[in-house]
């Protein structure tokens, strides 16, 4: 399935303050670039700590379950969600 077309995504992305922000959409590179230059669509967190990059992206079923997963990596203390990255970079 193609980004942006009905699949859900749980992401995280890293901002210039080394800061980890928690999100989920259906097309990661739209929402990056809300993150980054729209005041009104990005994330009031991530407004004032740009630029912000994409370090995580999880494909999921639909969107409750998108939701879920957020709220379990949100749950997540900073160093658990550096290690879910770093075992990502490593496979």
């Amino acid at each position: 399935m193609s980004e942006g077309s009905s699949g859900w995504y749980v992401y995280i992305v890293r901002c210039a303050d080394d800061t980890l922000y928690t999100g989920v959409t259906t097309d990661t590179r739209r929402r990056l670039n809300e993150h980054n230059l729209n005041n009104r669509l990005g994330a009031k967190y991530t407004r004032t700590r740009r630029p912000v990059s994409l370090v995580f992206k999880e494909a999921c079923a639909n969107r409750s379950a998108a939701c879920k997963r957020e709220v379990e990596i949100k749950k997540m203390s900073r160093t658990a969600k550096l290690k879910l990255l770093q075992d990502l970079h490593e496979q």
